[in-house]
């Protein structure tokens, strides 16, 4: 029978090796079972294959185990899939005498999320020998002990489990006591020594036996005790419990040195023989109940020494003697089950986070994942979750303990830079029991906003003769991105100025947007510049806004006003102008014909007299330059008048220029040689001059006389052509509309081609007209034949004008 009995423990052990190698599950939750004591670095089985996962996509997808007691004991490989044994595992430790011992952990993968359920069972070896607490036993008995008495030993202990514990106990061969076991009610043995054969103490009052306790593993281990009895005299009466077997229920908040049951053992003898005293047994389950327990040695009442903690033991078995004044013994059980109470609130472990992310993301994005665990049971391990706020944001439950936080809308970073996402966790126990953490998420940025400007068009106003390389203007723009996002360089390009390069008159700092001049700039030559600014950042991709920069010259006053007529070159010699003596008060003389290249206020002209003889006849207009007469002439007046007139801007300062001119009074021409000589002679001229100037006279005669046989050969033909020119306006300027003229006007010259300009010596005929570029005049429509001057002077004066200003020809009739 012995050797039936030892294949049949072999086979189960065999059967426990190879069911170690089983996976029970392949889908959400799997299944092994291994055996205790496995050398570190055994691989259990491969989790990716039996889970269906791609071996290639287990590192990215960061396949793990989460738990926390079996991360301890077991460890995967990211690159194979295979779940190895990381350090020693001890069944006993891990589960005591438990009937199963199982180690649950959860495999995680991400993208997309998976968590799988792993249990892995833990089955017993016979890797430990039954031993006795005591090496000796001891047991006093009377002589006159009847046999067939029955005497309960001490149990040997084996941490091992089913097969592998404890099945036999053996005792030495010997004449009087034989060895029983009983059964208890929980399953367990205990060996009890069967009195065979009467006692004499005067025969022999102390017998040694040996005790050996034996397992069912493979191989058979054992242990075993010295069993010392000592024989006395009668105590024949055993204490006995009330109960086998105490059951009670202990809330784990009860207080310190609260009593919470109370055994009781009666003994029928008398006197000392029945003083029964209680105690724990002393036994190496007893360790942690006598530490946590007490128990009056008097009364059988049980307390608590130690503060109760059901999320560290929720059962635990103690085993307790009465023994009376004779020294027998009796034993009974004590079992005690903790009752949960509420009193640990959720935790929550963050496993993974993603911050920050980029503020495109797309809605469902997963931005952490969450463990969160509640180590009370029932109702009171039962939590539920929420995000405190109102955030783009959702919390949802992926498997019984994990969830995960995603975005429910596209995130802007220009309005939210971060995020503190608040989670609550509150249990369904009473009075409920909560836990916040505050997850701070980033958002990163994207090139998602242009630059921009605060205007669509700016405009700057610049002096003219500015200083190169001066700052005129500065633009900027800007952008609701940040770094590089933001970093805004800029440019420009000219609209208006196509002649020229922009870059000949302007630049710009590509950082600052600072505008500076290249050159000095004329108004006369550009009034204004339409240019266009470029603002363009630095992401990818990148982006770009335009603006319109206007600006505009401010002209200065740099320019002298210029005589047209008379030319200066022309006063400056001989010149002079004939009255006729015969003239009216106010009759038009001459006219002081001036421009100036400014423009406004700048190019205003006002004429004055500076110098005039006296008594003055003459008399000029502030605003047209016109000399008139200012009184009638008489016989006895100076025939020789001379002026110098002061043409000046409005600018400031004041710029101005001269010119003086010689006025005649005469009737007729034959008048004026005379005039002339004794003007020359009073002025001691030179000898020679008097010849020059007869010679200069007999040739105006001789064209004087030409000119008026011409004139009445042509005056008929000319007639025509004479009334379609119409009568001479009084005003200098000819009413052309003034958007005309700026459009070729720099100064106050009028148009872009020359004019002739006729000046009529009759004062009834002070006229001028604005004729064709280069008309040809007829010299017999310019002299008035009615008039009291036949002998005409003429001058052409063509200024050496710049090809952008016009030629003015003007001709003195």
């Amino acid at each position: 029978s012995e050797t039936l009995l030892f294949k049949v423990l072999r086979w189960q052990v065999l059967f426990s090796f190879l069911s170690s190698w089983l996976c029970h599950s392949v889908s959400a939750q799997l299944h092994y079972s291994i055996p205790e004591e496995m050398r570190k670095g055994s691989v259990i089985a491969n989790i990716a294959k039996d889970l269906g996962l791609n071996i290639k996509q287990l590192s990215p997808r960061k396949l793990r185990i989460v738990s926390y007691v079996s991360e301890k004991y077991f460890s995967v490989n990211t690159e194979n899939g295979n779940l190895y044994v990381k350090d020693r595992i001890d069944r006993e430790t891990l589960c005591a005498r438990a009937a199963s011992c199982l180690l649950k952990f959860d495999a995680v993968v991400e993208n997309p999320l998976n968590v799988f359920a792993i249990t892995v069972q833990i089955q017993d070896i016979n890797d430990n020998s039954p031993i006795f607490f005591h090496d000796t036993i001891s047991l006093e008995m009377i002589e006159l002990t009847l046999t067939g008495t029955h005497f309960i030993l001490q149990n040997a202990e084996d941490p091992d489990i089913g097969i592998n514990s404890v099945q036999t106990y053996k005792l030495s061969d010997n004449q009087h006591f034989n060895l029983s076991e009983k059964t208890s009610t929980d399953g367990s043995k205990s060996p009890e020594l069967v009195l065979e054969k009467p006692l004499d103490r005067e025969i022999q009052n102390m017998y040694e036996l040996i005790l050996t306790a034996i397992d069912g593993g493979n191989p058979i281990k054992s242990g075993t005790a010295l069993v010392k009895i000592i024989i006395t005299d009668v105590n024949d009466n055993f204490p006995i419990f009330s109960q086998e077997v105490y059951k009670v229920s202990v809330s784990e908040n009860i207080t310190i040195n609260t009593t919470f049951l109370t055994v009781s053992a009666t003994d029928q003898d008398e006197g000392s023989n029945a003083q029964i005293t209680y105690s724990f047994r002393k036994t190496s389950e007893n360790l942690l109940s006598s530490f946590m327990f007490n128990i009056n040695s008097t009364n059988g009442e049980i307390n608590t020494n130690q503060k109760l903690d059901f999320e560290v033991v929720q059962n635990y078995e103690m085993s307790i003697q009465a023994k009376d004044g004779g020294g027998l013994v009796a034993h009974s059980k004590v079992l005690i089950e903790v009752i949960d109470e509420n009193d640990n609130p959720p935790e929550i472990s963050i496993t993974s986070l993603s911050s920050p992310i980029p503020e495109d993301s797309a809605p469902g994005t997963l931005i952490a994942l969450i463990i969160i665990r509640d180590q009370d049971s029932g109702e009171n391990g039962e939590v539920d979750s929420l995000i405190t706020e109102k955030l783009p944001f959702q919390l949802i439950l992926s498997s019984n303990k994990y969830y995960k936080i995603v975005t429910t809308n596209v995130m802007d970073r220009e309005k939210a830079a971060y995020y503190n996402i608040t989670i609550k966790v509150f249990d369904r126990g009473s009075p409920p029991l909560s836990t916040t953490q505050t997850i701070r998420l980033d958002i990163s940025d994207v090139n998602d906003n242009a630059p921009t400007f605060s205007k669509r068009t700016y405009t700057a106003y610049v002096p003219e003769n500015n200083l190169p390389g001066a700052s005129i203007y500065t633009i900027q723009a800007s952008d609701l991105d940040i770094g590089e996002n933001a970093k805004i360089t800029y440019s420009i390009f000219c609209t208006n100025t196509e002649d020229v390069p922009v870059s000949s008159y302007l630049s710009i700092n590509i950082e600052t947007g600072v505008l500076y001049s290249q050159r000095s700039f004329d108004y006369e030559q550009h009034k204004d510049f339409q240019i266009q600014v470029t603002a363009k950042d630095n992401g990818s991709p990148t982006l770009s806004s335009n603006t319109t920069l206007i600006i505009h010259i401010m002209d200065q006053n740099d320019n002298i006003p210029r005589i047209l007529y008379p030319a200066p070159e022309v006063s400056d010699s001989v010149f002079f102008e004939m009255v006729p003596i015969s003239a009216e008060e106010g009759s038009l003389i001459t006219k002081v014909v001036a421009v100036d290249a400014d423009s406004g206020h700048n190019a205003w002209l006002s004429y004055h007299f500076i110098q005039v003889s006296e008594p003055s006849y003459l008399s000029i207009s502030q605003h047209t330059g016109e000399i008139r007469t200012s009184r009638g002439f008489q016989q006895k007046d100076v025939l020789k008048h001379k002026a110098v007139i002061l043409v000046k801007d409005n600018g400031v300062p004041s710029m101005s220029a001269t010119v003086t001119l010689s006025f005649i009074v005469a009737d007729n021409f034959q008048q004026v040689v005379p005039k002339i000589t004794n003007h020359l002679s009073s002025e001691d001229s030179p000898p020679n001059l008097q010849m020059y100037l007869v010679i200069a006279l007999v040739l105006i005669s001789f064209l004087f006389i030409i000119s008026v046989m011409i004139v009445l050969i042509s005056k008929y033909k000319q007639s025509k052509s004479l009334a379609a020119m119409g009568s001479f306006s009084a005003n200098l300027y000819s009413p052309v509309d003034p958007r005309m003229l700026s459009q070729f006007n720099n100064g106050t010259l009028s148009l872009p081609y020359p004019y002739n300009l006729c000046v009529a010596l009759d004062s009834s005929e002070s006229e001028f007209s604005f004729l064709k570029a280069d008309q040809n005049v007829i010299l017999d429509n310019l002299i008035d034949d009615s008039g009291p001057g036949n002998g005409n002077l003429s001058a052409t004066l063509e200024p050496n004008i710049s090809p952008k200003v016009s030629v003015l020809k003007i001709i003195y009739c």
